[in-house]
């Protein structure tokens, strides 16, 4: 199965509608960088590189792209990809590119990032491993053909390794679905578990490894990535579980100093208070949290597997020379 979760085409930006999946397969046409935002915003496109891919196409829509770019930049403050996506167009304009052929390169070089992703994790996969994974990391929400964390498995899995996977729920927006979703497209066996069923699964020494994604990681390891995340890699190295980040550069952030200057976004209330619950029950409802990084084994980005960010600012740094 191949997800195409953005294109543009005929001078419009088509989005899969990710809000109404997995039981509606529908797309919206995007026309204005108002549009475009509101998308971002209300989570129709998902997943730090595909909400940066969106972004970048979003100035191709625009007749001025630097007046703009700040609409863009409001619409989610966590995930840095939106905004390296948007620095990356607005410099090759300057450089005389058109920014729709600026965004179709930025699409291209996050395909690139990925696929390497993917393969540098598959080696840490061995066959007959049971996977955790936390919120959707797959070509949804990457807008290319491999994933982050996801596009991991699916390279094990293409590998023919013998894989099980379990899938956190990932509450309050069930990001575990659209997880599900993809794993059965693969043919990748996979079962759902609540989020509060990890740290029991683990004890059962029934996970071998957790695999996650990140919005933005800082420049001590810390990082940040949908909430549940923390418990998750604190339940992982209590119960002796190796517990990896993967992510493509453009999802470092270099310039901050630990994940106490990551901007946590806070969405409304209305998506954890659910019809179970009497009317007037209040709620807190942060979109991402942010764990140390004490408590990761090593990162996966395109350039290798790392221990410390020194290691991946030291392999990008060889890219440019």
């Amino acid at each position: 199965m191949e997800v195409k979760p953005i294109e543009f085409r005929d001078g419009k930006l088509i989005l899969l509608d990710q809000t109404l999946l997995p039981l509606k397969t529908e797309y919206v046409e995007l026309g204005t960088v108002s549009e475009v935002a509101e998308a971002i915003k209300n989570m129709k496109v998902r997943g730090a590189p595909a909400i940066g891919i969106t972004a970048a196409y979003g100035l191709a829509l625009s007749e001025k792209p630097e007046e703009e770019a700040g609409i863009l930049l409001g619409a989610r403050p966590t995930a840095v990809d939106l905004r390296n996506a948007v620095d990356f167009v607005l410099s090759k304009r300057l450089d005389g590119m058109d920014a729709r052929d600026a965004a179709r390169k930025w699409h291209k070089i996050i395909g690139e990032k990925c696929r390497g992703i993917a393969e540098n994790g598959a080696t840490l996969v061995k066959d007959e491993m049971k996977i955790l994974t936390h919120c959707n990391t797959g070509a949804l929400a990457t807008g290319v053909n491999y994933g982050t964390a996801l596009g991991v498995v699916k390279k094990a899995w293409e590998e023919k390794k013998r894989i099980f996977v379990f899938v956190d729920e990932t509450r309050p927006r069930f990001q575990g679905a659209l997880t599900s979703w993809e794993l059965r497209g693969l043919g990748i066996p996979h079962d759902v578990i609540v989020d509060s069923a990890a740290g029991s699964f683990m004890k059962r020494n029934e996970i071998d490894i957790v695999i996650v994604g990140a919005d933005r990681v800082a420049s001590n390891g810390d990082f940040a990535n949908k909430i549940g995340t923390y418990p998750v890699a604190v339940l992982a190295k209590e119960n002796k579980v190796p517990f990896y980040v993967a992510a493509p550069f453009s999802s470092f952030d270099l310039k901050i100093n630990s994940g106490n200057e990551i901007k946590v976004e806070d969405r409304n209330e209305k998506e954890v208070v659910l019809d179970v619950y009497p009317e007037g029950t209040r709620a807190r409802n942060p979109a991402f949290d942010v764990t140390p990084s004490e408590y990761v084994t090593a990162f996966i980005t395109e350039f290798g597997i790392h221990k410390k960010i020194k290691e991946v600012e030291e392999a990008w740094k060889s890219t440019l020379a």
